[in-house]
């Protein structure tokens, strides 16, 4: 009797038992931002150079140009930021060149894509910072909806704001959510009766990223050629710095309090 057949199928069978799907259940996750500079050039693969080597004079000619430089490391986290408070004022900032004087500039945590490294500041870093097609507008919000946007950015336990905003907001531990418990706009109490003039990008003033009260303005400016792109004016505004002999600076300072 030929038992090839047999054996063939048992072997068949064991092997589809041994790729089947386990269950695996996901009881952690961790990660971290890994900063790749010049330590990971110290012992360069010579094949490797060789090969990439025209294509890296095509991408440092692109990416290469110093647009200025920046005191110290600065990277974005809640509830504030170095970084985060100086992409806020830089808004703040271009608005001069749109005939706008704004009262305050948001910028979203989650727009903020990479750190910027002590030194200088090239225009790949720049790019790296603010890939995104987003521009930036002016609104108009009621001294209601204002509140109602730093409650907004409250609960989300902080954004990036510019100088003069004064929130001081309590979190839950269990939620993860804060709570707004004070707002001050330049030394005042917001004026539920007042108009305040915002500037920001257009992704917000759509509402997204939880900051819905943005989509409530009135008098909109949002000019859509890509001149007025983020990553153009924080370029623009690292330039003007650098023309000046000014190294860019920012620092923590107290925009955002958690209780």
């Amino acid at each position: 009797m030929n038992k090839k057949p047999l054996f063939s199928s048992v072997f068949a069978i064991l092997a589809l038992v041994s790729c089947a799907p386990k269950h695996y259940q996901v009881v952690n996750v961790e990660r971290t931002r890994i900063i790749v500079d010049s330590r990971y050039d110290q012992n360069p693969d010579p094949a490797a150079v060789k090969f990439l080597e025209p294509y890296k004079r095509v991408n440092d000619s692109i990416m290469g140009p110093v647009m200025g430089q920046v005191a110290h490391n600065m990277h974005a986290q809640r509830p504030e930021s170095d970084l985060s408070n100086l992409l806020a004022d830089i808004l703040v900032w271009a608005a001069k060149d749109y005939g706008e004087q704004p009262v305050l500039g948001i910028y979203n945590m989650g727009g903020i894509r990479a750190d910027l490294t002590k030194g200088n500041v090239t225009y790949g870093d720049v790019l790296d910072v603010a890939p995104f097609e987003n521009k930036i507008c002016f609104t108009t919000l009621s001294g209601t909806q204002m509140l109602e946007l730093c409650e907004q950015i409250a609960y989300r336990g902080g954004e990036g704001v510019s100088k003069g905003l004064e929130l001081i907001i309590e979190m839950d531990e269990q939620t993860g959510k804060g709570k707004l418990i004070s707002a001050r706009l330049h030394g005042k109490e917001i004026d539920p009766e007042a108009e305040y003039r915002i500037t920001t990008i257009n992704y917000l003033l759509e509402g997204n990223d939880g900051m819905p009260a943005l989509r409530l303005g009135k008098n909109i400016i949002a000019p859509q050629e890509a001149s007025n792109n983020t990553r153009f004016l924080i370029m623009n505004y690292f330039k003007d710095k650098m023309s000046r002999g000014e190294i860019v600076d920012s620092n923590v300072e107290g925009r955002i309090k958690v209780k």
